[in-house]
């Protein structure tokens, strides 16, 4: 399974959102980002204790890296819709893809930011349902 990197979240994923999913809230540079939290944020669904990994499958994996990217803010501005195009980079990179309405994925993104952290656990599993539901290959 492939991972993303700091490069590529900068170059792809921060480009495009910066450009794409422009509001009347501008996305700040990048160099302005949070020091060290999108680090965590990319290594999370990778980690491994005792050998064993806490998120095998893409689904796991994409899905704690999509809470993460939008509840570790890891950027000023601009993370939810960061948190989006990484994503679907990371699914991309992975040959999957999100076949979902536009609207639903900005209503559900915004369902995530709100969640109450204690309900971390209740609401990955939530996102793991919802990438299965939607996600198709390439």
């Amino acid at each position: 399974m492939k991972q993303l990197t700091v490069k590529e979240v900068e170059y792809i994923a921060f480009r495009l959102a910066q450009e794409a999913l422009s509001f009347n809230e501008p996305i700040p540079d990048f160099t302005t980002r949070f020091p060290n939290i999108l680090e965590s944020c990319l290594a999370a669904p990778f980690v491994t204790f005792g050998g064993k990994s806490g998120y095998s499958s893409l689904v796991e994996r994409a899905g704690i890296l999509f809470y993460l990217m939008v509840k570790n803010h890891p950027f000023q501005n601009g993370n939810k819709r960061i948190a989006m195009t990484t994503l679907f980079v990371f699914l991309h990179k992975n040959k999957k893809w999100l076949r979902v309405d536009t609207q639903e994925l900005y209503n559900f993104t915004m369902w995530i930011a709100q969640s109450p952290a204690k309900l971390k656990a209740e609401t990955v599993k939530a996102i793991q349902k919802f990438l299965k539901a939607n996600m198709v290959a390439l």
